[in-house]
């Protein structure tokens, strides 16, 4: 619960910063990759192709979230990138060389609906529609990264994340150097982003997944999601279209019922 409520303060945090999205970025993988690197140690220098693999889909993932959250509302970003498990459900198979399952099929179906929503949106500006596009590229690099690390070890994943921050960094790099000084305030949030919301945030999740079911651990997380929007909304005084609610509000239940499902059925939490 607590890597739920941390993870959705993200939306709030970049939309009160004056700083674009790329300086932003800078220093919140320049800092969660200090505490990464800090906590794990040699285990996240542990480089080889799969780590590399980790880093090419967690790197767009990052900017492509924090790119939309930027242009479009953080509802939109956030609900949008939910539609990972989806796609998820999609390309698992044909790796593994199985059948879809029916269950799997009406998830997908559902999220599309859900998708399908966002764009009733009457907004208009090619701003917004970029910041939505961005969101859904963020749930398909969310996929490949579920993917990803669903077939690598511990090692691997923990260097992954440690050259994907560092990707961030160099690519951001310039954006950074153009900026001008953050001011107290904002160093603190921006500090925030990376050691707590990024880093903490992970390791509160991992820790506790090992220790309660996957069910468990796979709903709490969508506190995210649910907590995001309301953040931006109380602190930031953004609201999110009708549309949009309604939109995320099928995507998130559609998951969550599939995961209720396979738990009734006595099925493991995962695509097959």
């Amino acid at each position: 619960m607590a890597a739920g409520i941390i993870w959705s303060t993200a939306g709030v945090l970049v939309k009160l910063l004056h700083q674009d999205a790329f300086t932003i970025l800078f220093y919140r993988s320049l800092y969660a990759g200090i505490l990464f690197l800090a906590v794990f140690r040699k285990e996240a220098l542990h480089f080889d192709r799969r780590a590399l693999l980790i880093s090419l889909f967690y790197a767009p993932l990052l900017i492509c979230f924090v790119s939309a959250t930027k242009l479009t509302t953080a509802a939109n970003a956030i609900f949008l990138q939910y539609l990972a498990p989806a796609v998820v459900l999609i390309i698992e198979p044909k790796l593994l060389g199985i059948k879809m399952k029916r269950y799997n099929l009406v998830t997908v179906l559902a999220c599309l609906l859900g998708l399908s929503f966002f764009l009733f949106e009457q907004k208009g500006t090619g701003q917004h529609w970029l910041g939505d596009g961005l969101a859904v590229m963020s749930g398909f690099f969310l996929a490949g990264l579920i993917l990803s690390l669903r077939f690598s070890n511990r090692a691997e994943q923990m260097s992954g994340i440690v050259m994907g921050n560092l990707w961030i960094v160099l690519i951001t790099l310039p954006s950074f150097l153009k900026s001008g000084p953050a001011t107290g305030e904002e160093h603190l949030m921006l500090a925030f982003l990376g050691f707590v919301q990024i880093g903490l945030g992970y390791l509160l999740f991992t820790y506790g997944q090992r220790r309660i079911p996957a069910l468990e651990g796979a709903l709490l997380s969508m506190l995210e999601p649910i907590l995001n929007p309301i953040w931006v909304l109380l602190w930031y005084g953004e609201q999110p279209s009708s549309w949009a609610v309604t939109g995320g509000a099928i995507i998130l239940i559609s998951l969550g019922a599939r995961m209720i499902y396979l738990k009734n059925l006595k099925v493991p939490i995962s695509t097959s």
